[in-house]
């Protein structure tokens, strides 16, 4: 696999790479990140090798991670509409000023043309809610944005941090009134975080929404830089954000079998880690983050991992996840109440105590 197989986002026919370029550490306004011209060489080479899909947000380094690619854009000979420029709003860069965030349509509206104007384009490919707004009636975000892709501004919808069940309503809302849907979903996803396979990933599977992944190394968790022998040391400057550099013993536990596949077939425990994410049901595109060269090079080598299902299998033990009800009670009874004994699209079931053993003892 690489950058060129792509995949369609979610019920849309729009055509993204597998591997997204995260745009987050674009700029150092944040005391970390890359400089203009590293943010530019790391987009030639994604953009080189066939990526088409770049993803940032108005809140990156306070605008600047967007205003970097639009500046790239305009000084280079690529071709505007061979790629799909991503971004979101929510987030609010005016200190006291309440309608400048959230999801309503003053700020909806102004969000994007101060995005339009930084990325110096007429349009967005992909605009995304970046999280929840619990004081906005879904009514009045689902409207705005069927609004800008009439106009012609955004392309394509989608929606991000947001719980399952608001999602749903407001796909149910878009489909009745014939406004546009969200096409996409972003979820933090990793070996470390996979309680979105409760609710928010078969939610995203059953209602058209293509799953992109963020964070799927946690922060730099993964990436193999972390490990027992360094245990509580520094390792960036990104630290502090993925609460410290000291783990738990499940943590570690995965950080070693990474390591120990990554040995076995001579690649990074990013890359290990990242090939778990990219394969996982649901999943259209995974967001990478590179802040240099090498860490591009290293999640673009998650590509041509193949893992084994015994590597899946170790994994998926080591970071299984404790899960809502009533999930649980869904995954591990309801086969056997419902299905007495039978086995439906491959998941077999018992017959249980609580149930007649057979058809003479029912009444």
């Amino acid at each position: 696999m690489d950058l060129t197989n792509y995949r369609t986002l979610g019920k849309s026919g729009l055509k993204v790479s597998p591997l997204t370029l995260g745009a987050m550490t674009f700029g150092e306004d944040w005391g970390w990140g890359s400089t203009p011209a590293d943010s530019e060489a790391i987009l030639s080479k994604y953009i080189g090798l066939g990526g088409n899909i770049i993803d940032t947000a108005n809140i990156y380094t306070k605008g600047h991670s967007e205003k970097i690619i639009g500046d790239y854009l305009k000084k280079t000979a690529i071709r505007r509409d061979q790629l799909v420029l991503s971004t979101k709003f929510y987030c609010n860069l005016y200190p006291g000023d309440p309608n400048s965030g959230g999801s309503s349509r003053k700020n909806i509206i102004s969000s994007l043309e101060n995005s339009l104007r930084r990325l110096q384009t007429d349009h967005i490919d992909l605009y995304w809610m970046h999280a929840f707004d619990p004081f906005t009636p879904i009514e009045e975000t689902m409207s705005a944005l069927h609004d800008l892709v009439r106009s012609g501004k955004v392309r394509y919808i989608a929606i991000s941090d947001t719980p399952a069940w608001k999602i749903a309503q407001s796909q149910m809302i878009a489909q009745f009134r014939g406004w546009s849907a969200f096409a996409g979903l972003q979820i933090e996803y990793s070996l470390l975080e996979r309680t979105v396979e409760g609710e928010l990933i078969p939610m995203a599977q059953d209602l058209g929404l293509g799953v992109m992944p963020w964070s799927p190394l946690r922060g730099g968790v993964l990436s193999g830089k972390y490990t027992r022998a360094n245990k509580g040391e520094k390792q960036s400057e990104r630290t502090s954000l993925e609460g410290g550099a000291e783990f738990d013993e499940r943590t570690y536990q995965i950080i070693d079998r990474l390591a120990e596949i990554a040995g076995e077939k001579e690649t990074t425990p990013a890359s290990v880690a990242l090939a778990w994410v990219v394969s996982r049901p649901g999943v259209t595109s995974t967001l990478i983050g590179a802040r240099t060269m090498e860490q591009l090079d290293q999640n673009l080598s998650s590509l041509s991992v193949v893992l084994s299902n015994d590597d899946i299998a170790s994994l998926n033990e080591l970071s299984a996840p404790v899960l809502n009800f009533p999930i649980p009670m869904i995954l591990n009874r309801a086969s056997h109440l419902a299905q007495a004994g039978t086995t439906v699209n491959d998941v077999p079931s018992l017959v249980i105590s609580l149930a007649p053993q057979s058809i003479k003892e029912v009444y």
